[in-house]
């Protein structure tokens, strides 16, 4: 049923998406140490669902901080589908496709078959439905 609502996605409501992404609350990750140590170490890495996932073994802290991360995301989301008159699911897939193009190398993302991978010195791996 989610690959029906990501198909649905047309290239305007895509591209109108992907204009205020990250502005405001998923920025604000960047500024926590706990999570530039954590992505720095490829432990947690950017999920094409735009949500950040854990790579590897977790731990109580490792989850907590995703999940609040997460949870941000999810607000910002929601707010921003509703302004857009798309659903949560289309703003987060949208924006997922942007936060794995905004990795850096050597940073980890998950690819769309669910593999984790290290982004190199090229274009990462993306899904065929997001936008040019």
């Amino acid at each position: 049923m989610m690959s029906r609502v990501f198909a649905s996605v047309s290239p305007f409501l895509a591209a109108a998406l992907l204009v205020p992404v990250m502005a405001g609350g998923a920025l604000a990750q960047v500024r926590d140490p706990a999570y530039a140590a954590a992505r720095a170490a490829g432990q947690v890495g950017e999920m094409p669902t735009g949500y950040l996932g854990i790579v590897g073994a977790s731990t109580p802290e490792l989850k907590r901080l995703v999940d609040d991360i997460n949870i941000k995301r999810k607000a910002v989301y929601a707010e921003r589908a509703q302004a857009q008159h798309a659903t949560v699911e289309e703003y987060a897939f949208t924006t997922g496709c942007k936060l794995v193009m905004q990795t850096q190398p050597g940073e980890k993302y998950q690819t769309p078959d669910g593999s984790w991978q290290v982004r190199g010195g090229g274009a990462p791996v993306r899904d065929s439905r997001c936008p040019a």
